[in-house]
């Protein structure tokens, strides 16, 4: 059960998110795709103008940082219009938007794929991950890693198949953290197992929790590692 009390509120300023109410129908999980800590992505957000940001985000520890109350918003999804239209919606600015408006989003902190070199995993800036760190995917990912980690991340636009991994904590405040949300905003916390691959349920804007994933074939985020999975699989009302 999530402990209200615990969570660590950030000094965001209005001017990065927008202060406006909009019926809540969809949770969507991220990861930073960032080194361990979240100062940077908070210190990056505090900067861009485009008021990009996400109401949580879940450190390694499990500590749980807010941004800005779940019932406003900030862009987080970046729909691409050109894949939108090719996907059947021609309302690609409305659409993006409004999606943006109705979901509440989560970043689990993490470096997301990884690259080997003589027996050690390195994300696409060259920090070593521990090996005890890494998840290893035997098949390849449907997801692959946006344009920015192609020429780090194996062999350009090929998936990756190795990740940190989302620790043991990260997972246990996710999983209290969404079923809080859920209740506060009535989502409905049914399993979605198209969430790991792009989602025309999730691009229609059905109530439901969902990952970077369902919505852009370019995202990695979040990959589907088996106890993440399983949490998933077994949220509570």
């Amino acid at each position: 059960m999530l402990d209200i009390t615990k969570i660590v509120q950030l000094e965001f300023p209005e001017s990065q998110y927008y202060k406006q109410e909009f019926t809540k129908k969809q949770i969507v999980i991220h990861h930073t795709a960032s080194g361990r800590g979240i100062d940077g992505d908070f210190t990056h957000w505090l900067t861009d103008p485009a008021r990009i940001a996400t109401a949580f985000i879940i450190g390694e520890d499990g500590t749980i940082y807010q941004l800005f109350s779940s019932k406003y918003w900030g862009h987080h999804l970046g729909l691409k219009s050109d894949f939108l239209k090719a996907k059947g919606f021609s309302d690609s600015n409305i659409r993006n938007n409004a999606l943006n408006q109705s979901s509440i989003a989560i970043e689990v902190d993490s470096w997301g794929p990884l690259t080997t070199k003589n027996g050690k995993f390195y994300s696409y800036t060259g920090t070593e991950v521990p090996a005890s760190e890494v998840y290893h995917y035997n098949k390849q990912l449907h997801t692959i890693p946006s344009s920015k980690y192609n020429d780090s991340i194996g062999e350009s636009g090929k998936p990756a198949f190795y990740y940190q991994k989302y620790s043991d904590a990260q997972i246990q405040s996710l999983k209290d953290l969404l079923e809080f949300l859920a209740k506060k905003f009535n989502i409905p916390l049914t399993y979605n197992q198209d969430m790991w691959n792009v989602s025309l349920n999730a691009l229609r804007g059905d109530s439901g929790i969902y990952t970077h994933v369902s919505y852009r074939n370019d995202k990695s985020d979040c990959h589907p590692q088996d106890n993440l999975v399983k949490m998933l699989q077994n949220l509570k009302p």
